[in-house]
């Protein structure tokens, strides 16, 4: 791969400007010279999806510059590729489902007559639009979840503020775990302390740490979900028969 500068911030998804300012500050090499032409090739690509990962995960550019540093001196670019790969990878083999306008319609027809709610479902990553028009939700399972409780005749005003209630808890999970992983894993490879894991084992650790971030969650989830039923059951155990239902009047 050899790639010209604007070729290069084309491919990654940045800037000429910002391939200079990142060179200036270290964190990419410099590219072959051809006469008086820079070409760069594909570890400079993989490094700069590696910057724009790390960044948006509040990680300096300073920050940034001494990790990419470590890994030049003590690990190879597969080793470098691997931690992007699982800064990127999802956690899940659930696979993204296209729908017309005419089949969301059908499952939710408030989306289709009313364009705040199309708007609010967009924003909230629902769904997304692609380049035929249609819709493409990242998660079927979080459509099918929505569809069951519109059926139940929750509102879907309703069910957005649910998700968007839910991503902020959840969101708040994953920074904390990040923070561990930032505070105990990566700040000592940084700062290159003693205590500071290898790449290899930095890698292995981090392959380990993502699936347990999830399934951590799992139990906490299912023995809330039982104590808000109990305690729900208990506050209107008079309105409702032996067998659950509503106590005719």
């Amino acid at each position: 791969m050899r790639l010209r500068i604007d070729e290069l911030a084309t491919e990654a998804g940045t800037t000429s400007r910002n391939v200079r300012a990142y060179q200036a500050r270290g964190l990419l090499p410099a590219p072959e010279l051809v006469g008086r032409t820079g070409f760069y090739n594909e570890e400079h690509l993989h490094r700069l999806r590696l910057i724009d990962e790390l960044q948006q995960r509040g990680f300096s550019l300073e920050a940034i510059r001494q990790t990419l540093d470590i890994w030049s001196t003590g690990g190879d670019l597969g080793q470098l590729l691997g931690f992007q790969h699982l800064l990127t990878a999802p956690l899940t083999d659930e696979q993204p489902a296209t729908f017309t306008l005419e089949e969301i319609g059908e499952r939710f027809p408030e989306l289709v007559e009313r364009p705040d709610l199309m708007q609010r479902a967009l924003e909230l990553g629902l769904m997304e639009v692609d380049e035929h028009g249609d819709l493409v939700a990242p998660s079927p399972m979080i459509v099918e979840a929505g569809s069951e409780l519109i059926r139940l005749g929750i509102s879907m005003e309703v069910v957005f503020d649910l998700v968007a209630a839910i991503r902020e808890d959840v969101g708040d999970i994953a920074r904390r775990f990040l923070e561990l992983v930032s505070d105990h894993l990566l700040t000592p490879v940084v700062e290159q302390r003693d205590d500071a894991l290898s790449t290899a084992e930095l890698v292995a650790s981090l392959q380990r740490l993502r699936p347990i971030a999830i399934e951590v969650v799992r139990p906490f989830l299912a023995q809330a979900l039982a104590a808000e039923i109990d305690r729900t059951v208990r506050a209107h155990g008079d309105q409702l028969d032996p067998d659950g239902s509503a106590a005719s009047a």
